[in-house]
């Protein structure tokens, strides 16, 4: 998060609009992966803001690795999101209006390992078995993924 963090240097708390990716990491047993914040406490997706000279692939790959300890196959576009409800405010009072990039993957290897410095927990729910404590500007994407999942079956 250096990139993010030098322009936090200069202009503080204020709004900064920033772009990221994320992934919805799902198992063999259609079960998402969430990850329990540590800024915040609640269950969010995995995922994080782009650094100078990376693609958006590229972030939600190494956002993935670095938070979970987990390779990706295949990533398969899902849908980019912004506006209103991805407007955040930081527990430490840093504001953001994230633009997101959102993939799904459901072939990865490795072992599952938190990181410390971002996450309590890492777990994979059944989609009618998430958690209620989602973060805020994570919730329209993991809303909008159930509802087509569900969809698919329709």
């Amino acid at each position: 998060m250096g990139y993010v963090r030098e322009l936090r240097s200069l202009v503080g708390s204020r709004p900064l609009i920033i772009p990221g990716a994320a992934v919805l990491v799902i198992d063999r047993h259609n079960r998402l992966l969430l990850q329990r914040r540590r800024d915040n406490q609640q269950w969010g997706l995995i995922g994080g803001s782009m650094e100078i000279g990376e693609s958006l692939e590229q972030t939600a790959r190494r956002e993935v690795l670095e938070e979970t300890g987990l390779e990706l196959y295949d990533l398969e576009w899902f849908g980019l999101f912004s506006g209103q409800e991805l407007i955040y405010k930081y527990p430490n009072g840093d504001i953001v209006v994230n633009v997101v990039a959102v993939y799904q993957a459901r072939q990865f290897r490795g072992e599952l390992k938190v990181d410390r410095d971002e996450a309590i927990d890492l777990c994979f729910f059944k989609l009618g078995e998430l958690p209620r404590d989602l973060s805020p500007p994570d919730r329209p994407v993991i809303d909008r993924y159930v509802r087509s999942f569900e969809c698919y079956y329709c």
